[in-house]
Order: structure tokens, then C-alpha cells, then sequence
């Protein structure tokens, strides 16, 4: 009998990542991205045995991306009936999550409740669940929440110097995001540094259109720069990351604006977009830097010394470093962001080896110090999907199970 595959879904605000993936080996069966949701460049490309398909879908959302991978899927031979589960990332669990759990409607109604602290992405979570639930009935679901992964900071770490019954009836504290993350590149980077897990310390910087950085002592999450919303911490694509929070309401008094209107300046409006004025893609703000573009070079300079502060600051929570990780896709591609944070970060014992960084790009992996580096800084590529699939393949034999322990 062949192995039983499992469906993640990684549902974004603008993009969905789709894989089936075998959970024992982590082969890869078919891949995909839905990318540039809600915009006329919409477009969904699958990857599958050897081939690629790019599929034009102007102005698609989540629910007609969906739709098109479950048609794709199905026209394969064979390929619907070999999956045996669905893996879903979920954004925000709040408190309540600290596992992963088998998806129910009270799970779908807990996950709603959450979506005030992750607007862009829990909503987007549910959509994907909510096809994936009516399209394979008869599968078990299971939901993974990238703030499992910090349930472990102590009260120091999370709770806010505000009002202590803000925290105690109201759930305000920090809860941290991109864990599922974190899990996968902490293990990965423990290997590469020749260290066991439960006897290591690194700040891992996970840098994609939300940014974070987390320090990870001993395979346990003890602080991260994000909050109770994906909004605190370093510079994002489109989000601002921590400013002065009186500035809500210097902006609603200055522009007449609703705190809803505020809230979306700060969302969707700053960050590396606002700052440069021409994107949020890194890549782009790179090459327009290089023609010599002001505010993208300032948009750059903005993100590497905030990246760097927050690095530098996770430290003492540590109480040493063994490595610095790279990851997500601006950590696993940007060369001039990883130089610019690493000379920064001179102080702390890294030496930047400037062939080791230039090569390592597109997927490669390892480190990009010198071999005489106090502190190493390590590439790693995320797998996200195969820690999803590894969790849901829990339930597919024991499907009543309330939560797995791999997340807790």
C-alpha cells in the first residue's frame, strides 16, 4: 500500500501555497502558488511530475483560486484518492490553541473569533477550510497555528506593561507568529551547527512580506519581535511594524480619519511600499535602489538597521548566540539585506564571507560567515507545508485526538 498523502494548504492574504506531500519521505507530489490574489495579474502555477502549468486568473480571490487547485488535483489520475488529510495553517490561535487541532465547526468558530487580531490572514485561513472541508468531506482536517509555537515565552516576554486585566479579560499580550516556522528551521539549523537541539541558541529572522525574528533557546521559543498582531516588530511589505503608538491618534486627529482608516495605513499602506513608494516586493525596491532611486535605497537602509536592532536585542534573552538564521523569502534570497544586517552585527562576533552570501540563493543552503566567525549566520529554507503535513498525518489514523504534541 503506498503512503498516505496529505493536502496543505497555506493560505496568505494576497497568495495561496499548495502542496501534497508525503509525510514520511516530505517528497513533494505536486506544488503550487496562487499569487497576486484580488489584482489583474492573478495567476495560479502548478507544479507536477516534471511539468509546469501557469494558469491566468485576473481578479481571482481565495475562493476561486481554491477552486481551480481541487479541479487541477482532480484531473489527475489517481492523485484526489492517495490523500488522506489536509493540513491547514492557520495564522492566530490566540491562547486557546497551543497544538495543532483536528478542525470542527466549534474549532472554525474559535479560529473566527481570532480574526480581529490577524485581519489579513485568519479570514483567508477559514476561506481555504472552508472549501478544503466541503470539497473532501470526508478527510480530517487539521489546523496549524504559527502561535503554537510560542506558548512557550514566559509571562515576561509576552505580557504588555499595560493595565495586568487587559491580559486577564481581554487577551491583550503577545503571542508571536510564523512558529510553524520557526519549529522546522530551528531543528534544521540545530543539525547544521552541530549542536542538539535542547542545547542551542539562535535568533532566527523569518523575512517574507511579514517579517519577524524570534530567539529560540534550547528548540523553545523565548521572545519574538510580533505581537498580539502580526503588525509588531521589524519593517514588513506593507505593514509598519512597532511605531510610536500615539501616533493612531495623532493621524485619526490630523487626517479626520476613522481608527478602521488608520489601521489601514498601517497595514497596508507602510512598510518597505510606503517607505519607497514604488512596491513591497524587496526585490523590485533592490533593483530600483540600484538605479540609484532614493527612497528605495532609503526604504533598504530602513529595513537592514531595523532588522539588525531587533536581532541584537533578542540576545540577552538567550544569554549567548551559537547562530543567526536566515530564512523566508527575502532571508533566503536577498544577499544585500543578509550584508548589509550581518556587518551591522559585526559587534556580536559575525564576519561575512562575501562568496559564502552571494552564493547561497534560490534553495541553497548553509553558511555565509567565514569559518573563523565567532558566531555563524546559516541560510536555511523554510518547509513550512512538510511540518503541516507531518502534523496532519497525525490524525489520519487517529482522527478523535484533540491536539498533537509535535506543536505544543
Amino acid at each position: 500500500m503506498s503512503t498516505p498523502l496529505v493536502l496543505v494548504l497555506n493560505c496568505g492574504s494576497s497568495s495561496i501555497k499548495f502542496a501534497i506531500i508525503n509525510p514520511q519521505t516530505g517528497d513533494e507530489i505536486l506544488t503550487g502558488l496562487a499569487e497576486r490574489l484580488f489584482s489583474n495579474d492573478a495567476q495560479l502555477i502548478f507544479k507536477h511530475n516534471g511539468d509546469k502549468t501557469v494558469m491566468a486568473k485576473p481578479d481571482a480571490g481565495h475562493s476561486a483560486a481554491l477552486h481551480a487547485v481541487v479541479e487541477f488535483i482532480q484531473q489527475q489520475p489517481g492523485l484526489a484518492e492517495q490523500i488522506k488529510a489536509v493540513g491547514h495553517r492557520v495564522v492566530h490561535g490566540g491562547e486557546h490553541f497551543r497544538g495543532s487541532v483536528l478542525i470542527t465547526d466549534e474549532v472554525m468558530r474559535y479560529i473566527d473569533d481570532c480574526n480581529h487580531l490577524a485581519p489579513l490572514h485568519n479570514p483567508a485561513n477559514l476561506s481555504g477550510i472552508d472549501i478544503a472541508r466541503k470539497v473532501f468531506p470526508q478527510l480530517p482536517h487539521t489546523a496549524v497555528f504559527d502561535t503554537a509555537f510560542h506558548q512557550s515565552m514566559p509571562a515576561k516576554a509576552f505580557i504588555y506593561p499595560l493595565p495586568y486585566e487587559l491580559y486577564i479579560h481581554h487577551g491583550v499580550r503577545r503571542y508571536g507568529f510564523h512558529g510553524t516556522s520557526y519549529r522546522y528551521v530551528s531543528e534544521q539549523a540545530a543539525q547544521d551547527l552541530n549542536l542538539p537541539l535542547d542545547n542551542s541558541a539562535m535568533v532566527i529572522a523569518h523575512l517574507g512580506n511579514g517579517a519577524s525574528v524570534t530567539a529560540v533557546l534550547d528548540g523553545k521559543s523565548v521572545e519574538t519581535s510580533m505581537g498580539m498582531t502580526p503588525n509588531e516588530g521589524i519593517v514588513h511589505g506593507t505593514r509598519s511594524g512597532s511605531i510610536d503608538p500615539s501616533i493612531h491618534e495623532y493621524l485619526a486627529d490630523r487626517l479626520e480619519l476613522s481608527i478602521q482608516q488608520v489601521n489601514d495605513i498601517l497595514w497596508k499602506q507602510s512598510g518597505l511600499l510606503g517607505i519607497s513608494g514604488i512596491s513591497n516586493d524587496c526585490r523590485t525596491i533592490e533593483d530600483a535602489a540600484a538605479r540609484d532611486h532614493e527612497r528605495s535605497k532609503l526604504a533598504l537602509e530602513i529595513y537592514s538597521y531595523r532588522l539588525a536592532r531587533m536581532i541584537a536585542s533578542l540576545v540577552p534573552a538567550l544569554g549567548r548566540l551559537d547562530g543567526v538564521i536566515f530564512t523566508g523569502g527575502i532571508g533566503e534570497n536577498s544577499e544585500l539585506i543578509r550584508a548589509d544586517v550581518i556587518r551591522q552585527l559585526g559587534f556580536l562576533g559575525l564576519q561575512l564571507d562575501e562568496g559564502r552570501n552571494t552564493a547561497t540563493i534560490r534553495g541553497a543552503r548553509g553558511p555565509i560567515t567565514t569559518d573563523n566567525s565567532p558566531v555563524t549566520a546559516l541560510v536555511i529554507p523554510t518547509n513550512e507545508e512538510l511540518m503541516i503535513a507531518q502534523d496532519a498525518a497525525h490524525f489520519i489514523d487517529q482522527p478523535t485526538l484533540a491536539t498533537t504534541g509535535a506543536a505544543a
